[in-house]
């Protein structure tokens, strides 16, 4: 199974800016809880990262523009989401509704490996 997870946010550097701007200045009002999850202002949050690298996982990681781009018959009602791809079928782990509950990258990181086996 491949874990698809989808960004509450657009790509390009424009948008990056702006998201790491929004981040900074009013985290509370970030749209992507999935991104101030994994990320931090800059940079890749340190102990997602070494999860991700460690747990041999196949991830793939898309902004929403990039993901409906590729997954244009997708059915997806709201971002930020993480799906599980399986003989060409997606299904929902983790909704942007679960996702928003999740206060730390420690606990993400938990729900996933309950969700995984």
């Amino acid at each position: 199974m491949v874990l698809i997870f989808v960004y509450n946010a657009n790509s390009g550097k424009l948008n990056a800016l702006f998201d790491a701007g929004h981040k900074l200045f009013s985290p509370s009002t970030y749209p992507c809880s999935l991104c101030a999850l994994t990320y931090d202002t800059f940079t890749e949050n340190k102990i997602w990262k070494a999860f991700r690298k460690e747990s041999g996982l196949e991830i793939e990681f898309y902004h929403k523009d990039e993901f409906e781009a590729k997954f244009s018959d997708a059915n997806v009602l709201s971002y930020p989401i993480i799906l599980g791809l399986k003989n060409d079928t997606l299904s929902p782990l983790l909704n942007s509704n679960l996702l928003n509950e999740i206060l730390d990258i420690e606990t993400l990181i938990e729900r996933l490996k309950s969700t995984l086996l």
